[in-house]
């Protein structure tokens, strides 16, 4: 039996719904931090091999804004958000209020990485303190790290003690929605949360979800 034949559609639903309650505790979070009504959401979430983790952000030579993350606790794991340039300088812009501000090319300004970093805390933070009210289980973030540069670099970066021992990562869609604008403007990024080899299962067990026999 392969890694994939252990989960079902079921372990997934479940994921996705713990996703969108903590979409909406970091929306509530990011309407405060920008006055202005915010909406998240999940649309998708799925089970991805490295590789095509990589595709999904573009490709390994595409060069992306990342925010990466250990969790520690009873189910350790790692975590990136990765968005695209131009989604990153679509908040960035909205967070400081400056219309002009770009990731074209550093030296990039404290303010937009403090407030890039800032929105990684609170995404990260508000999944993270989901799943841990779902599974009972202790949870925490360390201290989040932020990285532009290639999506190749930053996942083997974080992925260096990892990737001896896991091969997959959880994908978890988020869609990032102001009222008044647009959808095609909305900032849509990517969680991969990445469980060490037995999290998977500690994660599934206390949710009362065997895997699949």
């Amino acid at each position: 039996m392969t890694f994939l034949d252990k989960y079902s559609t079921m372990h997934l639903d479940i994921l996705k719904e713990i996703g969108n309650i903590g979409a909406g505790h970091a929306a509530t979070a990011l309407s405060k931090l920008l006055n202005k009504k915010i909406d998240m959401n999940v649309p998708n979430v799925k089970v991805v091999s490295f590789d095509e983790m990589m595709d999904m952000a573009g490709g390994p030579d595409n060069i992306v804004a990342s925010v990466f993350l250990r969790i520690e606790g009873d189910a350790p794991g790692s975590m990136f958000f990765v968005l695209s340039l131009q989604q990153a300088n679509t908040f960035i812009q909205q967070m400081i209020g400056d219309d002009s501000f770009s990731f074209g090319e550093p030296p990039y300004s404290e303010l937009a990485l403090s407030a890039l970093q800032e929105l990684g805390n609170i995404l990260s933070g508000s999944y993270l303190s989901s799943l841990s009210d779902f599974t009972q289980l202790s949870l925490y973030p360390s201290v989040p790290a932020l990285s532009i540069d290639m999506v190749g670099a930053i996942i083997s970066f974080g992925l260096i003690e990892l990737s001896q021992v896991s091969d997959y990562a959880i994908v978890i869609d988020t869609a990032i929605n102001e009222d008044e604008i647009i959808q095609s403007e909305s900032v849509n990024g990517h969680f991969f949360l990445l469980p060490d080899p037995t999290s998977f299962d500690i994660i599934f067990k206390s949710l009362g979800v065997a895997q699949n026999e």
